[in-house]
């Protein structure tokens, strides 16, 4: 009987996820629009920052007994934002990708994974000194995207005929109800599919780089399908590109700054693969600016 609530639960969260993304990408996208913001930019902001709540909320819950998700929730999450979600994007449709996300975000990615992975095989833990410095690197990250935004950088982006008709009070509430349901069908699909694998006696570790990281990658899943199938394809990749630099020093940052975060020397090659991916991704896209379907199967096979 357990069970078979769980994967009514389960269900219940994936379309909430679906609808809340879809109305999330129809909003942010439309307000890009009417302030001329650059789609690259709300893709690295508010969707980044929209569909990284639920890893945010898993971890911080998780430090009350569960220590082991918060590092793999976010390491599993990052790898699967792009092995998985960039993956099956591109094989839906090619996805254009801006010089500055390869120039910059792609790199940024690898360069705090890696730092990530020095700062936790040091003791085996994440100091609220190092949160500090993860958070300090978010708000250079922050100031970086300011200055992105006031140059303007657009390229080959047309403005959506939709968001012109329609209100920015509605554009607003697409935004904050795709959010909620965002939020909430992804915390239902993770405490559903966590509480199947806990029935079958799965460690932590395994539920936080699997069940749980696939749960809160959820949100990146069907925001940068949808947002790609909508021709958005800025918003797609910067909204996996910004969720896993956003995972890394906000998340982790906060979280322990809040509670130092356990490190297990398990993670090395967790992170390892972290970091191969967001390499792959770069050399997928570094000479033609595209992701294309035979990248994303690529993707899918490792």
């Amino acid at each position: 009987m357990q069970i078979v609530f769980a994967l009514v639960a389960l269900v219940v969260g994936f379309v909430l996820l679906v609808k809340g993304a879809d109305w999330f990408v129809e909003g942010s996208a439309g307000i890009a629009n009417k302030f001329g913001i650059p789609q690259i930019v709300i893709g690295l902001t508010i969707v980044a920052m929209g569909t990284s709540m639920p890893e945010a909320a898993v971890s911080i819950s998780a430090l009350r007994g569960s220590a082991e998700i918060t590092i793999g929730n976010v390491v599993g999450s990052n790898i699967m934002n792009i092995l998985v979600i960039l993956g099956l994007t591109a094989v839906v449709c090619q996805i254009a990708v801006q010089k500055t996300t390869i120039h910059y975000e792609i790199p940024m990615v690898i360069g705090v994974t890696i730092l990530l992975a020095v700062m936790g095989l040091q003791n085996n833990i994440i100091s609220r000194a190092e949160g500090v410095i993860l958070l300090a690197c978010m708000v250079v990250y922050m100031l970086y995207l300011l200055r992105l935004a006031k140059r303007g950088v657009v390229e080959n982006e047309e403005m959506d005929a939709y968001a012109n008709q329609v209100s920015f009070g509605r554009l607003i509430l697409l935004v904050v109800v795709g959010v909620a349901a965002i939020i909430f069908g992804s915390h239902v699909a993770v405490e559903a599919a966590s509480a199947i694998a806990r029935i079958f006696g799965i460690s932590e570790r395994f539920i936080g780089l699997t069940i749980v990281a696939f749960g809160t990658s959820l949100p990146e899943l069907v925001t940068s399908v949808a947002a790609a199938r909508r021709g958005n394809s800025d918003i797609a990749v910067g909204n996996i590109v910004g969720s896993n630099l956003f995972n890394i020093m906000f998340v982790v940052g906060i979280t322990a700054v809040i509670v130092p975060v356990v490190y297990q020397p398990t993670f090395r090659v967790d992170s390892i693969v972290a970091v191969a991916a967001a390499v792959l991704l770069l050399v997928c896209v570094y000479r033609g600016r595209v992701l294309k379907r035979r990248h994303g199967l690529l993707m899918l096979a490792c």
